[in-house]
């Protein structure tokens, strides 16, 4: 079977909740909660594979995306969360092949983007929100099963004589562990790089005594401690939690979403879709009122919420579902005084609990549209909210286009644009490579930072932002909205390959970090091999998979 056969995938929705899992169990013990993988055989999202071996694709791990945003909302006072597998002596043998084999190469990109997106929430999770996660690995974990364990603060293998830890892709699939395997192996366990070439190049791995000292895993066990072990590292990770005692959760609804032709519309965000042009518009909109005295009493309706939760699901479904649509162009409207009044209660109520949450959640999905193969331009027009915490949007963009003065034959009310920005622009929504937006677009340039730096909190209109460096250009109503067609249209006419490769350049300065690592290099890597014929080719390792036949490889080197 070639790609160019294979039928158009669904439409998928990344909405879903524990009642439809699936996949997934979740069982809550006062400070400790246990999640268990046990993959419905006959649960794929996509015809044409069994999930057998607790292997899993993209239904798997959507309802796992779910679950760890569950825990950190619905669950203040879980402290450690215990993964481990409900299959006899397997805790996961990684993605499925036969699903790798039988997708297209978008498919895959994007399964694995997503895929490394939960394991980093994983990680997120146990860093700042007080939820150690722990794997308590019952039997063998594989390829992505060792990969999501990896994902986990620690490691505890069973030791039966057969269960092991191992990376198979590269001698088995002619692939590369694309969820962040080989980096972490190195950079988060720092197992020696002459070992971790040992052990990615042996198939079967390693079992017990030896995974625990090149520092696999944290400890193996006889099968009969494996639950004692498991429960005093969680006991003891609890003990040393940051979660409040007593504090209430904030339950997560279904989406307030409606699509309507080529209309998507939240409470406080819509997108809409221009086919001819490649292009779709996507406005997000400030708070109605004032910031609450409780945020957490409004729960989901929390602005900086009910706003992240909507830009979150909207980001997953056009990368995943329109891939025609290359150009993301971003507006923010309404109240910059409320938006900005919102901003100051994040930072002033940083230590509650639940805040806390809402601005992780929120620095997770800039993160996702930072790492989205998308071109992002920001367009500053009257009525802007780019303030705050929504001026990260248009930081995030690769360009912006900001109107000087106002539209003269339109609103005679309006007042000329400006952008706000303040503290949470300096550091607390960071990216990928650890560095703000904000130091990020002036990386080797201190002076100009430092200039940015002492205008925070000062309205900026289009002559001060361009002096800063703040936009890419300022025009006037004349000529505004001809020169946004004209670089809309041109921005449709390029290759979009090379604008993913270019884009994906230009957004990561500065240090190399374990997330710039997975996306920047395995990731890219990895999508490159997806398409070589050793891997994907008729005689490759991913469609020869399960034949008892090798891949046939052309042994030169690219």
């Amino acid at each position: 079977m070639s790609e160019t056969t294979h039928s158009a995938p669904p439409v998928v929705r990344f909405a879903t909740s524990p009642d439809r899992y699936r996949h997934w169990k979740l069982e809550v013990d006062g400070a400790v909660a246990t999640v268990t993988l046990r993959v419905d055989e006959h649960g794929g999202l996509v015809p044409g594979y069994d999930l057998k071996m607790n292997s899993y694709d993209l239904g798997v791990d959507i309802e796992l995306y779910d679950l760890v945003q569950r825990l950190r909302f619905e669950h203040p006072e879980v402290k450690a969360v215990v993964m481990t597998g409900g299959l006899d002596r397997m805790f996961c043998a990684g993605a499925n092949i036969r699903m790798l084999a039988q997708s297209t190469h978008a498919w895959k990109v994007n399964f694995c983007k997503f895929t490394n997106e939960t394991r980093n929430g994983i990680e997120d999770a146990t860093e700042h929100s007080g939820q150690t996660w722990i794997a308590a690995l019952n039997g063998t974990a594989a390829g992505g099963g060792y990969e999501l364990a990896l994902a986990c603060d620690q490691i505890v293998l069973v030791d039966d004589g057969s269960s092991a830890v191992s990376l198979p892709e590269v001698p088995l699939l002619g692939v590369l562990p694309g969820t962040g395997g080989l980096t972490r192996v190195v950079d988060k366990r720092h197992v020696r790089k002459d070992r971790a070439d040992v052990f990615a190049t042996k198939s079967e791995g390693f079992r017990g005594r030896t995974a625990v000292e090149w520092g696999l895993v944290d400890a193996a066990v006889p099968r009969n401690s494996l639950d004692g072990e498991v429960a005093r590292r969680a006991a003891e990770a609890a003990a040393a939690s940051t979660r409040p005692a007593g504090a209430i959760g904030v339950a997560l609804p279904p989406l307030d979403r409606k699509d309507e032709g080529d209309a998507i519309t939240y409470p406080y965000l819509s997108a809409r879709i221009d086919r001819a042009k490649h292009l779709v518009e996507i406005t997000v909109s400030g708070p109605h009122d004032a910031p609450p005295a409780d945020p957490a009493a409004q729960g989901a309706d929390y602005w900086p919420l009910a706003v992240t939760r909507a830009l979150d699901d909207l980001i997953l479904h056009l990368r995943t579902n329109e891939l025609d649509l290359g150009i993301w162009v971003l507006r923010a409207v309404g109240d910059h005084e409320r938006v900005l009044a919102h901003d100051a209660q994040l930072r002033e109520r940083a230590g509650d609990w639940f805040v806390n949450e809402v601005r992780h959640y929120y620095k997770r999905t800039l993160k996702r549209l930072d790492v989205t193969s998308r071109s992002l331009l920001a367009v500053i027009e009257p009525g802007t909210a780019f303030a705050g915490l929504l001026a990260e949007l248009a930081l995030a963009a690769d360009r912006q286009y900001m109107l000087e003065g106002v539209y003269e034959d339109r609103d005679d009310d309006a007042v000329p644009a400006t952008i706000v920005l303040t503290p949470a622009n300096d550091g607390d929504y960071p990216m990928g490579n650890g560095l703000s937006r904000l130091r990020s677009r002036f990386w080797g340039h201190d002076e100009e930072l430092e200039a940015v730096r002492a205008r925070i909190g000062e309205p900026l209109d289009a002559a001060a932002a361009v002096e800063l460096g703040l936009v890419t250009l300022a025009l006037d109503d004349i000529d505004f909205d001809e020169e946004l067609r004209i670089v809309l249209e041109e921005r449709a006419s390029l290759s979009p390959d090379a604008l993913t490769g270019m884009e994906a350049n230009h957004r990561f300065v500065g240090p190399e970090t374990l997330e710039t690592k997975i996306f920047g290099r395995l990731t890219a890597w990895q999508n490159w091999i997806f398409i070589r014929p050793n891997a994907s080719g008729p005689d490759g390792a991913l469609r020869r998979y399960g034949t008892g036949r090798k891949g046939d490889y052309d042994l030169e080197r690219i």
